[in-house]
């Protein structure tokens, strides 16, 4: 069946989740060997065939669990984004927020290139990464992330801005989770020093956060 002459999109769930422990090692060689060799041929190049090839398994062995590519990709995106995340509440806490603008720069900055790292040291990380950005059917992987992300976020900055409107908190922390991950990106993309552009984009998340620091009136005592 199709929409206006559009196919339906490949599916990316995972056909079946594995219970037992040969099984599972089979899940997880599958996805170490599609990381490899996302790292090695890129994306297009990337087949379900060429990940049964070299990780010495038949085609129903593989589609047991993944229907597609695009099934591998969402997966290792996931997997990548998880460990990304995890490292959000050890950067952004409530003492950076209510600390000086400096201290929130080097927060907002640790956090880039503590992002940065963990992709770099994950196989095929640069390439997920395009992945989740230039693959239609994987870019919902990284979108409902970053919502996530500024959902659980929301209540930091809640406690932090108190007197700020909470669906302007929201805005602000959406958009300051996507330029940390945009300098990301770009670290990867050109020939960067990644101290110097995670001093950039921290300045400028905080010094908007700076802002609504500021706008906030002084609590009344009784």
């Amino acid at each position: 069946m199709t929409i206006r002459g559009t196919p339906h999109a490949p599916s990316l769930a995972t056909k079946k989740m594995p219970a037992q422990q040969r099984a599972t090692e089979t899940y997880e060689l599958i996805l170490e060997v599609a990381a490899q060799l996302l790292a090695d041929v890129g994306i297009e190049r990337l087949s379900t065939n060429m990940v049964c090839e070299k990780a010495g398994l038949t085609p129903p062995a593989l589609y047991r669990y993944f229907p597609n590519k695009y099934a591998l990709l969402c997966e290792l995106g996931q997997r990548l984004m998880q460990r990304q995340n995890e490292l959000i509440p050890k950067w952004i806490t409530p003492e950076a927020l209510a600390g000086s603008v400096e201290d929130l720069e080097q927060a907002l900055a640790g956090l880039l290139l503590d992002t940065y790292r963990v992709t770099n040291e994950t196989t095929g990380g640069v390439w997920i990464l395009r992945a989740l950005h230039a693959v239609p059917t994987v870019q919902k992987v990284r979108l409902e992330s970053h919502g996530k992300v500024t959902e659980e976020q929301s209540g930091v900055l809640v406690a932090a801005f108190p007197q700020v409107p909470p669906e302007e908190l929201l805005l602000v922390g959406r958009i300051a989770v996507d330029m940390i991950y945009a300098g990301v990106e770009l670290l990867f993309d050109a020939p960067l020093e990644p101290q110097a552009v995670a001093q950039v984009v921290a300045a400028m998340v905080a010094s908007q956060l700076a802002k609504l620091r500021g706008g906030v009136a002084p609590a009344s005592h009784p």
